[in-house]
């Protein structure tokens, strides 16, 4: 499959791609919904089978070996079967409904939860595999996109909290809500310092700028990935992303020692499952996002032809320093957490806001 630009992108997107493959360079309207739905599907069970891989089974064995711990290692080569038996054993559980639940919230929770993260991969930049470019779609608005639908999520914890009818739950929803307000906003903030460098919000065009080489050393050509150009930038959106996914030290509005489970205390069976689902879809959307931001998206060697394959790396490493921080970093208490975030990370991001705007416009 040789791919035909698209006008103003310079790459085609995969639902035209498939579309072409299917009805030619002039395919139809009907053609063109059938290409959006099966792209939308790839991206979809691509996204699902990293979750499937990382939540039964490699959250377990990378905990296991940060605490000296052997982890799944019974069921198929490497423990890898606990996935299909985790599947199998949360599924076939009972779905139990509490007393005074108030149902069209309890059911729709869940389900606001996972989908939330998944629509923000509609425009992310996977890179290419083999000629075929992993992307749905290409706003000029992508970035203000991708944070207004994982922001959706935390209404999804509100409403599982509230919908419970459970005092611990509640108390999980609202932390929920004032721990996303508390670094919803840092995060946001210090994204804005990496659009003061691009000019756009566009994710192709933010990755296109950092495929230059920023210094050359001992023969090895740094690029300029922003991670490089504002490392300050880089270090804040990684601490606010650990409060947005809900990882160590900010887990509060589970927090099993202090309200049981929080908002999913009173979710068991399928619903369980989406709430789980959601969860790890939500640190994958964080590392894709941190990876667009400033790791250079999917650019790395012969990335031309296996763009997918570096970007996949760089979200795993999230995932990977997401574990370690669950693992090494005790909770902090609610009231450290919303301190660090309105008093420290606020601060800290406006700071660097201002520090960038001064050198794009004095020293760039």
């Amino acid at each position: 499959m040789n791919p035909v630009p698209l006008q103003g992108t310079g790459t085609v997107l995969l639902p035209e791609q498939i579309a072409r493959a299917l009805g030619g360079n002039n395919p139809g309207a009907p053609i063109e919904l059938l290409s959006a739905l099966i792209a939308a599907a790839v991206i979809g069970t691509i996204m699902l089978t990293m979750t499937a891989f990382a939540g039964p089974w490699a959250k377990r064995k990378i905990t296991a070996a940060f605490t000296d711990r052997i982890a799944v290692n019974r069921v198929g080569p490497f423990g890898l079967f606990i996935i299909v038996a985790d599947a199998v054993r949360l599924l076939s559980k009972e779905l139990i409904i509490p007393e005074g639940a108030d149902r069209p919230a309890f059911d729709l929770a869940p389900v606001v939860m996972a989908g939330s993260a998944l629509l923000g991969f509609a425009v992310i930049p996977m890179g290419s595999l083999f000629g075929i470019n992993l992307q749905l779609a290409d706003p000029e608005t992508g970035l203000a996109y991708v944070f207004a639908v994982a922001s959706i999520a935390t209404l999804g914890l509100t409403m599982g909290g509230y919908a419970s009818n459970n005092k611990y739950s509640l108390l999980g929803g609202l932390r929920a809500v004032a721990q996303n307000i508390a670094y919803e906003i840092p995060l946001v903030v210090t994204a804005a310092s990496v659009v003061l460098f691009t000019g756009t919000l566009q994710m192709s065009q933010i990755v296109a700028q950092q495929q230059e080489t920023l210094i050359t050393i001992g023969g090895i050509a740094i690029p300029s990935w922003y991670a490089f150009v504002n490392p300050f930038a880089f270090v804040l959106f990684l601490a606010a992303n650990l409060a947005e996914v809900g990882r160590n030290p900010f887990d509060t509005p589970e927090a099993p020692t202090e309200i049981v489970a929080g908002y999913q205390t009173e979710y068991s069976s399928v619903y369980f499952v989406l709430f789980y689902l959601g969860e790890f879809i939500h640190i994958f959307l964080g590392g894709a996002i941190i990876a667009t931001l400033f790791l250079g998206g999917p650019s790395g060697p012969a990335s031309g032809s296996i763009g997918f394959v570096w970007f996949t790396v760089k979200i795993w490493a999230v995932f990977l320093f997401t574990q370690w921080a669950r693992s090494a970093l005790p909770r902090v208490r609610i009231d450290q957490l919303i301190e660090i975030g309105w008093k420290g990370m606020l601060v800290l991001s406006f700071a660097n806001l201002v520090l960038t705007a001064i050198i794009v416009g004095v020293v760039l």
